[in-house]
């Protein structure tokens, strides 16, 4: 059922994740798994989901996290997953479907304004889905109330700075050369890189009611597939896939300057880059 509306704070969001943005990542859905999948496991071990257990899945997108936490709280427990992306919601959906996974309730709609039970959830989880609310201070506490009180927990996972992460960061830079100058992007403003100082997001957590808050930096390497996949992928999806569609005309430039700066970094047929993240846990 459709939760989500124009009238919501996050409507852009809405609106860009219901369009191109949802259906190409609903597309790549395989091979964003491949390069991002590891780096939510080690979150979710960080979580440590047991049997029995409801958890809220923030920003689900295709549901691998949320598959993953559904087979460690087992039958008994309960994962709702949460999005505002149609396209990606129907890919989760399709595969609860066919696997016949039953303990798995996918839900479009605004986890910064949808009214959960309160008090009645064990964790919240997030991996890449939590930096694109308007008000993120209002959206912890929203997710904050759907908590046990005292035992409730909160994991999530989020990029660190932009050159702490050269597969995105090489990419980016390469490609740029053939666009025309851009407005540096404001740091706080939703999107992939809004939660990369540790200490701004602490202050968030706080504010919203959280205790126990810890950073832990993670660093490890990603993959981005054969070097023709990851030449798409960098020019499909982020900051290069909207300037690409803006001005068409760069799409090839831009694409060969990708393919001549991911080239040193393929080992045994794939490229490998390095990844910085944020897991960041916290209580009720």
């Amino acid at each position: 059922m459709d939760q989500t509306a124009p009238t919501s704070p996050n409507a852009d969001q809405i609106t860009y994740w219901n369009a191109r943005a949802g259906n190409t990542w609903a597309s790549l859905q395989k091979r964003l798994d491949t390069q991002i999948g590891p780096i939510g496991l080690k979150a979710i071990d960080t979580l440590a989901p047991r049997a029995g257990e409801r958890v809220i899945d923030i920003g689900c997108g295709c549901g691998t996290t949320s598959f993953e936490i559904a087979r460690r709280v087992g039958t008994s427990g309960h994962v709702t997953a949460v999005d505002i992306s149609r396209p990606m919601l129907d890919v989760a959906r399709g595969e609860a479907e066919r696997d016949r996974v039953r303990n798995v309730e996918f839900l479009e709609a605004d986890a910064q304004t949808h009214g959960f039970a309160p008090g009645s959830f064990d964790a919240l989880f997030s991996r890449f889905g939590i930096m694109f609310f308007i008000d993120p201070v209002a959206a912890f506490k929203n997710l904050l109330s759907a908590l046990k009180p005292k035992s409730g927990r909160l994991a999530f996972v989020c990029w660190r700075q932009l050159k702490e992460n050269p597969w995105m960061g090489v990419p980016v830079k390469a490609g740029m050369q053939h666009l025309p100058p851009q407005e540096p992007p404001d740091p706080l403003a939703p999107g992939p890189f809004a939660f990369a100082d540790a200490e701004r997001v602490k202050r968030i957590l706080a504010e919203a009611g959280f205790s126990d808050i810890a950073a832990k930096p993670q660093n490890q390497q990603v993959e981005l597939g054969r070097l023709d996949d990851a030449v798409e992928l960098c020019t499909r999806v982020g900051a290069l896939s909207r300037l690409v569609l803006e001005y068409p005309d760069a799409a090839e430039p831009v694409a060969t300057s990708v393919r001549e700066a991911l080239a040193p970094h393929v080992s045994e047929g794939v490229v490998r880059m390095d990844s910085a993240v944020w897991v960041f846990t916290a209580r009720r």
